[in-house]
């Protein structure tokens, strides 16, 4: 049984996670939508051009919504739980996919790996403060 203490210092953790998640995200998604190839070069090693740019910059303006979405709500916990469950699974999937890219892919940017475990962390404390 949780006390509402309990309970609201858990949703504080959560609202604070969120919101680290959701900074990255829009900072992320700011800077693949004025340079893509940056981020690419970063994460994966390799040049872009052409449709990759436009792919990217798609990718950017996804990744703003995602943390605009996700901006965590002041209010009760339950109303954040939509937020909660886009940002765990986009960082469940991304982790896995750039450790995949990673390694089945060989490609490999001076970013991926910190990417990787930062993305692996973050779903990790989100999971520790999961309201269900």
């Amino acid at each position: 049984m949780t006390t509402e203490a309990g309970s609201e210092a858990s949703f504080d953790r959560q609202r604070r996670i969120l919101s680290f998640a959701a900074v990255a995200e829009l900072g992320t998604g700011l800077v693949l939508m004025i340079d893509p190839a940056i981020v690419v070069t970063l994460l994966l090693g390799s040049a872009v051009s052409g449709t990759g740019i436009l792919l990217g910059r798609c990718f950017g303006i996804a990744l703003l919504a995602l943390g605009v979405a996700c901006w965590p709500n002041r209010r009760r916990a339950e109303r954040s739980l939509p937020a909660f469950r886009a940002m765990l699974a986009y960082n469940v999937l991304i982790a896995l996919y750039l450790g995949y890219v990673g390694t089945v892919g060989h490609l490999r940017g001076l970013l991926l790996w910190p990417a990787v475990v930062l993305h692996a962390v973050v779903a990790l404390l989100l999971l520790r403060t999961s309201p269900a």
